[in-house]
């Protein structure tokens, strides 16, 4: 078993140089594990700052070889729960397929304090 950490240069970067982005354990057979940090993005509403957080979820996972399509676990802080189906509906432009399983908290406050949602996620890259 293999570990990486990175920030792809393909993606969005951090906003803080204290983090990586991805967390790949790569197996024996090819096959990988992609552990990706949270994140948030800008807007002035939280549609617009999911759909920012979903571009950057799929930048990220497509530097490892991956897509949505491979997260097999989704977490999502919410600042404010009651506006869970406006989230929802932007994940599902997404997540198109069988949905990941799945969790979502409201949380006080994030990690910038304009910042609405922070979504991470797991991904199961197959060997090639």
């Amino acid at each position: 078993m293999q570990i990486s950490l990175d920030s792809p240069a393909s993606a969005p970067q951090p906003l803080s140089p204290y983090y990586s982005q991805v967390a790949r354990i790569e197996h024996p057979d090819g096959s990988a594990l992609l552990f990706v940090s949270g994140q948030i993005a800008e807007g002035a509403t939280l549609t617009e700052q999911t759909r920012g957080v979903f571009e950057t979820l799929t930048a990220l996972l497509e530097a490892h070889g991956a897509g949505l399509a491979d997260v097999v676990n989704i977490r999502t802080y919410l600042t404010d729960i009651s506006r869970l189906d406006e989230y929802g509906a932007v994940r599902r432009e997404f997540l198109t397929g069988t949905p990941p399983t799945s969790m979502t908290f409201e949380a006080a406050r994030l990690f910038r304090p304009e910042a609405l949602v922070e979504v991470e996620v797991v991904a199961a890259v197959p060997a090639r």
